[in-house]
């Protein structure tokens, strides 16, 4: 069976209760209606706060990824606790969740590993690591069958953004053409609403406009765009190398919304590209 990852943070961040899990992501499921792209799915970009601030958003990402069909999910979120240089890949066994246990595609993280020496194994990196965990309730529950492959990263460099983008593209090519790519990203943090909504425009523009190049450099100029800011730009560059032509916000949103304090937000975007 190989490894197991066990949940972190659900009963916290999430419900750890079936019942009320389901519930929680079903109404966002169809409050998010959405019209679907006209093409192949290469990617989607979901948020990863706590569900009931950032469900609402990453339900429309969700909604366009459950009507294709996908071999595999290559997850690449930021690391928010450990350190380290290079991206951090889960390579086999599970991914536990309240909805049941996801299964890693293993030989697909293997070609990855293989594709460049950016991609390490370091599994405390994984271990309260909340980025890639936000996005098991939506996986469990509209994707179950689909295979996974989790990655998160360190350092997020030029030369590591890059490099994974490059890994990511040649190894889906051969392994998983059907692959989609998930980049787990939050935008601006702590601002006031009107200064977290000009700092989330910069990103939503190189989004929309497939543009990794871009929104690498708006990322260096001001790291506090996005927490996800390196796998977005991975993300991009290995969807364009794919053949994806297009890009499109499916929807914005702050914490604001939830809380009703809109003096300090944090931004949630999600985004389909094909």
């Amino acid at each position: 069976m190989g490894s197991v990852r066990r949940t972190s943070v659900a009963g916290t961040w999430y419900p750890d209760n079936p019942a009320r899990l389901v519930s929680q992501l079903d109404g966002y499921l169809e409050r998010a209606r959405i019209e679907d792209p006209d093409g192949r799915l290469r990617a989607i970009v979901a948020p990863h706060a706590g569900l009931m601030y950032s469900g609402p958003v990453a339900a429309y990402a969700y909604n366009v990824a459950r009507r294709h069909q996908h071999s595999a999910l290559v997850l690449i979120g930021p690391s928010h606790f450990v350190s380290f240089a290079g991206v951090s890949i889960w390579p086999d066994g599970q991914w536990e969740t309240p909805l049941g246990p996801v299964a890693v595609h293993g030989e697909l993280a293997a070609a990855l590993r293989s594709e460049t020496r950016q991609i390490v194994e370091l599994p405390a990196a994984h271990g309260r690591e909340h980025s890639l965990e936000m996005q098991m309730p939506f996986i469990a529950h509209v994707l179950p069958d689909v295979p996974i492959v989790p990655m998160v990263m360190g350092h997020q460099t030029r030369e590591t953004a890059f490099a994974l983008g490059a890994a990511l593209a040649e190894a889906v090519a051969a392994h998983a053409p059907d692959a989609l790519l998930v980049a787990s990203s939050d935008l601006s943090h702590y601002e006031d609403a009107t200064t977290a909504a000009a700092l989330d425009h910069q990103v939503i523009e190189h989004v929309e406009r497939l543009d990794p190049e871009g929104l690498m450099q708006a990322i260096e100029r001001e790291p506090r765009h996005a927490c996800g800011g390196g796998p977005m730009v991975a993300v991009l560059d290995a969807a364009r190398r794919l053949g994806a032509t297009h890009s499109r916000l499916l929807e914005y949103a702050d914490s604001g919304d939830v809380s009703g304090d809109k003096s300090s937000v944090v931004g949630y975007m999600a985004a389909a590209i094909w």
